[in-house]
């Protein structure tokens, strides 16, 4: 393993860490309908759960409501289920094979509380981010063992792998600025 493999694997983990909060920041409520926020319900379809998306087509009406429509009449029951019993406080409104979702509005409290949620999410994502920093070093390390690498080398690859860290560390702190400033928009 040379140091530009271990760099390369250590970019592309740490993108799919950047990539993993983006999908989870995504889930945060901020008080605008969008079709995602529905991404993550999952409803029983013939013994199996599948998102709402693979049952029905959402799509937003206006800020603040999202229409589902189910392709299957039999499903807008189990859907409306579905989104009335998840942990996003929705409460849908069942009309036939057409369910209307109007999204409250936030409260000041609920708010906060969610900006939490964010900065927890962008916390968690930096201890991802240098655990995959620590994994990256030990090789090094072990490559410098086993003499495979100078200690130049090993230095200049620590070096490379704490810029990546630094570089990935200030983005998670940027997309979760940008969600915070997002959920307190009222």
């Amino acid at each position: 393993m040379s140091l530009s493999d271990i760099r390369r694997s250590a970019d592309e983990r740490m993108g799919k860490s950047i990539e993993s909060l983006k999908a989870s920041l995504g889930k945060i409520r901020t008080g605008r309908a969008h079709a995602g926020i529905l991404d993550h319900v999952l409803v029983e379809y013939y013994g199996s759960l599948v998102p709402v998306s693979q049952v029905a087509n959402v799509t937003v009406i206006d800020a603040r409501t999202l229409s589902v429509q189910v392709w299957e009449k039999t499903m807008a029951g189990p859907v409306d289920k579905a989104i009335r019993e998840s942990d996003l406080g929705l409460n849908p409104i069942a009309m036939g094979d057409n369910i209307r979702v109007p999204m409250p509005s936030l409260t000041e409290e609920r708010r906060r509380d969610l900006t939490k949620v964010a900065r927890g999410e962008g916390e968690d994502t930096k201890v991802a981010v240098r655990n995959l920093r620590r994994e990256a070093n030990e090789t090094l390390k072990k490559l410098l063992k086993e003499k495979e690498i100078s200690e130049d080398e090993e230095r200049r690859g620590q070096d490379e792998v704490q810029k990546l860290t630094d570089r990935f560390v200030a983005d998670i702190d940027k997309l979760v600025a940008q969600k915070e400033a997002e959920i307190m928009t009222v």
